[in-house]
């Protein structure tokens, strides 16, 4: 009797709670074009989480904004420590208004939390959600109706860059900001098997509602990435065309129209799901069409987390087993893949719903601008490429070493969660060592950053003496795909690219010429072999022989006296 009297009264809270306007959401509350504030975004979780025990709500790391990132749990099973939901539960990932003007996944995932608490909709045996309700909070605090000039709605929201004006969805490898530390140090924590990032999209016209992007498979690796592009992303497709809703992969066609063809995103580690992909999570990104109605993109994003949700939930196990196998193809001595670039020789052609484009003359300037037609729509073929190759291929080392003076790179580290050691004491290291031959510098600034690019290296196999607490770190460890983008220079966002290294590309000791005249006199004099070297370069290069500069310089950087550290690239290789 005293069962049935506890199920009764389970059941009748979940009729008083599924009735009860208690727990609508500010988006529901209003016309449909209307996004709820950080505050009460936090407010409404609050309250979920003091009335549902299988809802936590916890304070986490710092931001850029002075506040401090929330994550909220929902378990079924109320259980809260990840070390044990990690053993026999997914983990499902969400990340909510990374670009604050974006906020559709904020008020989706508010719903789709009330809705599992209340029993509106079916709970999940096998996975955990987590989420991130507001990432970019200081932009969400910068709230306007203006920003987005694109957008059809809200009426107001959140502004792109964060409280110190970055883009958080580019600072994923370099972490200068507070949120992006805070970030990591959840996902960390809770290693999620399955990512959601949720955005609204920029660029073309057409029919969809929904798009999306999936972490590029062949970066992923090839168990997992296989499951997730063959198996997974169909799925989802597929149930959500149950729903009558159709999607297409994101349309990463600003140049042209859709008509011509488009190829999948590359998401490199600056972004969330190139960065998630390197501890082998399966990564979304949803973007829903700007020009459709702020309620029909919300109800696109709900419906999204919960196909994702039912999946994850049904191929759990498989999920987690592919994510272990996954990471075996990334051992020490084995090839690595740094550079890919699209295979335009494996284009397929996607069925695509859009709209006939066409150009007029501009009202607003002297040109012509392009326009789409929505009184004309049209279902095409058009070509799509999502297979991608590699142009730049390294060989995985056993363990990098990173003199002790790098403290900001072993800051990074420790943040996430990658294991090392430091050396006991003066050691010789067999260590393959690089120097920068060459690399290119964006001309503006780029996220805090003046970026490097296409760099090339030159290196060789020495025996280096190596001090006392220098840091040693293998890469048979979880976050071996983590250090290769980071430590390895030609990689699109290795720390070199990223400045971390720029010290090394200044020369700290010089010369005056007419002393160093003497002294270089002297070198050719002493020494027959640099000498013929300077006359072949004389006789190769016209340039270089009409020189005298160029040419004292040259004796220079050839003899003892020029710095070691001068292009030398500080992180050694352990083969």
């Amino acid at each position: 009797m005293k069962f049935l009297t506890i199920i009764i009264s389970l059941v009748s809270f979940t009729i008083f709670a599924q009735n009860n306007k208690k727990y609508d959401t500010f988006f529901e509350k209003g016309n449909g074009n209307q996004s709820a504030s950080y505050e009460e975004t936090i407010r409404y979780f609050k309250l979920l989480a003091n009335d549902f025990p299988t809802i936590q709500i916890q304070e986490m790391g710092l931001t850029d904004s002075g506040e401090s990132l929330h994550m909220v749990v929902y378990n079924p099973e109320k259980e809260f420590d990840f070390e044990k939901i990690q053993k026999n539960k997914a983990v499902l990932f969400i990340n909510n208004g990374i670009h604050a003007g974006e906020p559709d996944g904020i008020d989706a995932t508010m719903q789709f939390y009330r809705d599992l608490a209340i029993g509106k909709i079916k709970a999940p045996i096998n996975t955990v959600l987590v989420t991130i309700p507001v990432y970019n909070i200081g932009g969400a605090l910068n709230r306007n109706s203006t920003t987005r000039a694109n957008q059809d709605g809200p009426e107001v929201y959140g502004f792109r860059g964060n409280a110190r004006n970055y883009d958080l969805n580019r600072d994923l490898m370099k972490s200068d900001t507070r949120n992006t530390k805070s970030f990591v140090e959840i996902f960390q924590k809770i290693n999620p098997d399955v990512f959601i990032d949720n955005h609204v999209s920029n660029g073309s016209d057409y029919q969809y509602k929904l798009t999306y992007i999936m972490t590029q498979h062949n970066k992923l690796g090839t168990v997992l990435g296989d499951f997730m592009n063959n198996e997974m992303m169909p799925a989802l497709v597929k149930d959500l065309q149950n729903k009558k809703i159709e999607t297409t992969p994101y349309v990463d066609s600003f140049k042209d129209t859709p008509d011509k063809g488009f190829g999948q995103f590359v998401d490199s580690p600056r972004y969330t799901t190139g960065y998630t992909s390197l501890f082998n999570t399966i990564g979304f990104v949803v973007e829903t069409h700007m020009l459709k109605k702020y309620a029909e993109r919300v109800k696109m994003t709900y419906e999204y987390t919960k196909s994702t949700l039912d999946f994850t939930d049904a191929n759990y196990q498989k999920i987690k087993g592919l994510r272990v196998k996954n990471l075996e193809q990334y051992e020490p001595r084995k090839p690595y893949t740094l550079k890919w670039e699209l295979d335009s020789t494996k284009a397929t052609t996607f069925s695509f719903l859009g709209y006939e484009a066409g150009y007029k003359k501009s009202e607003a300037t002297t040109g012509n601008r392009l326009y789409y037609d929505r009184s004309k729509p049209y279902k095409k073929d058009v070509p799509y490429i999502k297979e991608f190759k590699s142009v730049k291929d390294i060989v995985i080392p056993s363990a990098y070493i990173i003199p002790r003076g790098y403290w900001n790179i072993i800051d990074l580290l420790k943040n996430n969660n990658i294991s090392y050691s430091q050396l006991k004491n003066d050691t010789i290291i067999e260590v393959e060592s690089y120097r920068i031959a060459d690399f290119k510098t964006v001309p503006n600034a780029y996220e805090g950053h003046y970026l490097h690019y296409n760099t090339t290296l030159t290196s060789k196999t020495v025996k280096m003496a190596f001090a006392k607490g220098d840091y040693l770190v293998p890469t048979k460890q979880k976050g071996v795909k983590y250090l290769v983008e980071a430590f390895e220079p030609e990689g699109t966002d290795s720390f070199f690219n990223w400045n971390f290294f720029d010290p090394i590309l200044q020369q700290k000791e010089h010369y005056s010429e007419y002393i160093f005249e003497d002294t270089a006199s002297k070198l050719l004099k002493e020494n027959p072999q640099l000498k013929a070297e300077l006359e072949t370069k004389k006789q190769n290069d016209r340039e270089f022989a009409k020189n005298a500069e160029a040419q004292l310089n040259w004796i220079y950087k050839n003899s003892l006296h020029y710095e070691k550290a001068h292009l030398q690239y500080p992180v050694y290789r352990v083969l």
